[in-house]
């Protein structure tokens, strides 16, 4: 049975200009590290009625357990956390598409999950909220969103789903709108990362 190689390309890698097809394909990129756990901003005080405020406790505990704030926290990915935007969405996208490919892939960049009314989840509902948690269904219900990490997230029980949801609109709102998401062979203008495992083929 023949070995198969798997490589996380890796960690991270973070773009600085697109690729050209005369040099390597790595040549163009250099290695960041994420900041792979930070702590989520509390709950604001007086926000909340006490059962619920004890859910948004419990949700705090788990947003910081599952990491969210590596890919929804502004510099995170690139190992700089802005804490002033502590969940408030990522300048810096994900590429979904390999980078040994693609000069041009798709990107996502991580929204907003604050409950700021413009550029967070202000006027998203609790169904909206879990379904883009489990299934990682984006805000118009008709995709996947491709680097949202939903399936180790789908089998969350339903009172933690809520306890996220009363924590993320506990939480104080922020400005903040990211880029918006940029279609495969469509040159970005805002900073990337790439991450993924790849497998040979031999």
């Amino acid at each position: 049975m023949p070995l198969r190689l798997h490589i996380a390309v890796p960690l991270i890698f973070l773009i600085s200009c697109a690729a050209d097809s005369d040099v390597a394909p790595l040549d163009d990129y250099q290695e960041v590290q994420p900041v792979t756990t930070s702590d989520a901003p509390s709950p604001q005080p007086g926000q909340s009625a006490p059962g619920r405020r004890e859910r948004a406790v419990h949700g705090e505990y788990l947003v910081e357990l599952l990491g969210c704030g590596t890919c929804h926290t502004d510099g995170a990915l690139v190992g700089a956390p802005d804490l002033d935007k502590a969940l408030a969405g990522s300048g810096t996208g994900i590429a979904w598409s390999n980078p040994l490919g693609d000069d041009l892939p798709g990107i996502v960049y991580p929204p907003n999950i604050t409950p700021d009314i413009e550029t967070g989840i202000g006027l998203r509902s609790d169904q909206q909220i879990a379904e883009a948690i489990r299934a990682g269904i984006g805000r118009h219900g008709n995709r996947r969103i491709t680097v949202m990490p939903w399936q180790g997230y789908a089998r969350i029980s339903d009172e933690d789903i809520e306890a996220i949801t009363a924590y993320l609109r506990s939480i104080e709102p922020v400005s903040h709108k990211v880029p918006d998401e940029v279609a495969p062979g469509q040159k970005a203008t805002a900073p990337f990362v790439y991450f993924g495992i790849y497998e040979s083929r031999q």
